[in-house]
């Protein structure tokens, strides 16, 4: 029997732990649209997001990335610091600014 994920992340905005806050607002910037299941993995959840910045699937096409829910969700170590890999933006500036620049890259 299929059971759901104790951990899911919400969906919205998030940085990636390689972003840099003195760079432009929208580097390592992601939209996490939602979770689903590979079909031929048993119990292997994927996180669907996109980049809010050219990247290989922005410029291929505008196509999502996908990665495994327990890599997004675990730490990682940089510099000797542990910090989540993604950490979900709260601050209404940014979200605002953030989703100007998606609205923008992403219009048909």
């Amino acid at each position: 029997m299929l059971t759901k994920p104790e951990n899911v992340p919400e969906k919205g905005l998030y940085y990636h732990y390689k972003h840099d806050p003195v760079g432009e607002v929208n580097n390592y910037a992601y939209r996490m649209v939602g979770v689903g299941l590979h079909t031929e993995e048993d119990g292997l959840w994927m996180v669907v997001y996109r980049p809010i910045y050219p990247s290989s699937v922005y410029t291929a096409g505008k196509f999502f990335d996908v990665r495994p829910l327990t890599m997004w969700m675990e730490d990682v170590t940089k510099d000797g610091k542990i910090f989540p890999r993604f950490k979900k933006i709260t601050d209404p500036a940014v979200i605002t600014e953030l989703e100007k620049i998606e609205k923008e890259i992403y219009a048909e």
